[in-house]
């Protein structure tokens, strides 16, 4: 089975326009999105300008903001304190990675969660963590990290059984590794969490679920899955010419794997899950001014 992610896309952004426009009509404003995002890594900046767009496209009001590794770390927090506290300003979009004297900051601590559309704010990852169970996850008033979010939302789009499921998902960052794998422990998944010291050979030859965001070509092998296995390819890599995930679909095609295609699987669920957020932040913008 092939786990495309385009029509699960379609559907969710498919209301968005209606909403965007209510919340319009309501606030006598279009919801407005700042996004600060790095000119230092070219595809991640060409892809947040996508984003962007996207919004822009259902009537959001978009402001982007430039940083570089010239960026002094004071005015790089000062600005996540005013796009915080400014009352028109209701989704907030900080994307990583960040140059490294700026991700070293306590940024995180001074975004607004309510703004804080991927979940990166401390209080919304705090608030993630402490979580046990799928009702307390959709009971959160903060946001999701969109891909790990994004991944859950396909497998269960595919109908891919999460309970008791013995799951591995490569790749511990706070922006899709760690947060996903709590997400699926929520979903009553039995997960491990792999990186560049586990033997992926041994850890992955029982999974019934990998779920791969290491950004390497190649990474992972058929061979060490078993038929029947499902792969959620998460990263997106260009590599000979061409974009590319961790595994080679061919391979796990013809070993009976199912799997997430790249580009056409993650990607587009993951956009629809950011433009979903940032017309959720404006809907609840509402509910706080009653």
């Amino acid at each position: 089975m092939i786990l495309e992610g385009r029509t699960l896309a379609a559907q969710i952004r498919e209301s968005l326009p209606r909403r965007a426009e209510a919340v319009c009509q309501k606030l006598g404003r279009p919801i407005k999105l700042c996004a600060i995002g790095s000119t230092e890594d070219y595809g991640a900046y060409v892809y947040l300008k996508k984003e962007v767009e996207a919004a822009r496209k259902l009537g959001v009001e978009t402001q982007v903001f430039e940083i570089n590794n010239q960026t002094p770390a004071a005015e790089f927090l000062a600005l996540v304190e005013k796009l915080s506290a400014d009352d028109k300003t209701d989704a907030i979009l900080i994307p990583r990675p960040l140059p490294d004297h700026l991700a070293a900051t306590d940024f995180a601590d001074r975004l607004a969660p309510q703004k804080d559309i991927d979940g990166m704010s401390n209080i919304n990852t705090g608030n993630l963590f402490l979580c046990k169970t799928w009702p307390e996850i959709q009971a959160l008033k903060g946001f999701v990290a969109c891909t790990a979010m994004a991944v859950i939302r396909l497998l269960t789009y595919h109908h891919v059984a999460l309970e008791g499921a013995e799951a591995a998902v490569i790749g511990r960052s706070i922006t899709v590794g760690r947060p996903l794998a709590h997400l699926l422990t929520c979903q009553n998944a039995t997960v491990k969490i792999c990186h560049t010291k586990t033997d992926l050979p041994r850890a992955l030859k029982d999974a019934d679920l990998v779920c791969s965001a290491a950004g390497t070509p190649g990474l992972i092998e058929a061979d060490w899955l078993r038929p029947g296995t499902t792969v959620v390819d998460i990263s997106t890599n260009w590599h000979n010419d061409s974009l590319c995930g961790d595994a080679d679909p061919e391979k796990l095609q013809a070993r009976g794997i199912s799997y997430s295609p790249v580009p056409g699987g993650v990607g587009p669920v993951t956009l629809a899950v950011l433009l979903e957020n940032i017309i959720l932040s404006g809907e609840r913008k509402l509910k706080e001014n009653k």
